[in-house]
C-alpha cells in the first residue's frame, strides 16, 4: 500500500509529458508554412571610430596665476646739486656819475652833442627798505661835472635797493631836468667791475650820465 501513491506520481509525470509532445506537434501542424513569422534585424558589430572624429578629453582648465603685485621700485633720490661759491664779502657803496648841461639848438632830444659839464649840480642817492634804516645821501659836481658819494653805512648787500636822482642845478639858465639815463625816475646803480681807486674797502658803483637842459624862458642865443 506504500508505493501507491509514488506510482501515482509517476503516472502523473508521464501524462503530463504526453500531454506538452501532443501540444507541440500540433503547433507545428496547425500554422502553415506561408504564415509570417517576426522577423529581428540582424546585429551590426560596432565600426570603429574615425580619428578625426574622435574627442580626446581637455584638461581642467585653471584660471592663470598671476604673480604677487609688487610697488615699482623708485630710484633713490638725490638732492640738487648746488654749486658752491666763495663766501661773499661786503663791502662799502660808492656811487659815481657826471651831470652835464645840454646845448640849447637840442633841448628836446635825448642827446650829448654839444652838452657842457655843470658845475654845482647836486644829486640825491636814495635806498628804501634797508636793514635799519631808509639811506640818503647827496653828492654835488666838480668843474668836470663828476660827483662821488659814499653813503656811511651802506654796503653791497643793499646796493641794489638804492637809486640815484637828480635834485638841484645851481644854474638858472641850464635848470631842466630831463629823464636822459633815468636822472628823474631813478637810476639803479652798475657795478663798474674794475678795481676800486678807494681801496679794497669799497665797490665802485656807477650811473649816468645826466642832463639838464637850458630853461624855456631863455631863448637860444645866436
Amino acid at each position: 500500500m506504500a508505493s501507491f501513491p509514488s506510482k501515482a506520481i509517476v503516472l502523473m509525470q508521464l501524462s503530463t509529458l504526453l500531454l506538452l509532445s501532443s501540444m507541440l506537434s500540433a503547433d507545428e501542424t496547425d500554422f502553415p508554412h506561408n504564415w509570417p513569422r517576426p522577423t529581428i534585424p540582424p546585429v551590426e558589430p560596432p565600426k570603429p571610430h574615425d580619428d578625426h572624429h574622435h574627442h580626446h578629453p581637455h584638461p581642467p582648465s585653471f584660471p592663470p596665476l598671476n604673480p604677487p603685485a609688487h610697488p615699482p621700485v623708485k630710484p633713490p633720490v638725490h638732492p640738487p646739486y648746488r654749486p658752491r661759491f666763495p663766501p661773499f664779502t661786503r663791502k662799502l657803496v660808492a656811487v659815481q656819475g657826471v651831470v652835464l648841461c645840454k646845448d640849447c639848438k637840442y633841448a628836446g632830444i635825448d642827446t650829448f652833442m654839444g652838452a657842457k659839464p655843470l658845475v654845482g649840480a647836486v644829486v640825491r642817492l636814495q635806498c628804501k627798505n634797508t636793514k635799519y634804516r631808509p639811506v640818503v645821501a647827496e653828492g654835488k659836481t666838480d668843474e668836470n661835472g663828476y660827483f662821488l658819494i659814499m653813503p656811511q653805512g651802506l654796503t653791497t648787500a643793499g646796493s641794489h635797493k638804492c637809486r640815484v636822482f637828480l635834485d638841484k642845478s645851481p644854474s638858472t639858465k641850464c635848470d631842466d631836468p630831463t629823464n636822459i639815463n633815468f636822472g628823474l625816475a631813478g637810476a639803479i646803480l652798475k657795478p663798474t667791475f674794475k678795481p676800486s681807486p678807494l681801496g679794497p674797502n669799497y665797490a665802485l658803483f656807477t650811473v649816468g650820465p645826466f642832463a639838464y637842459a637850458p630853461s624855456n624862458k631863455v631863448p637860444c642865443p645866436r
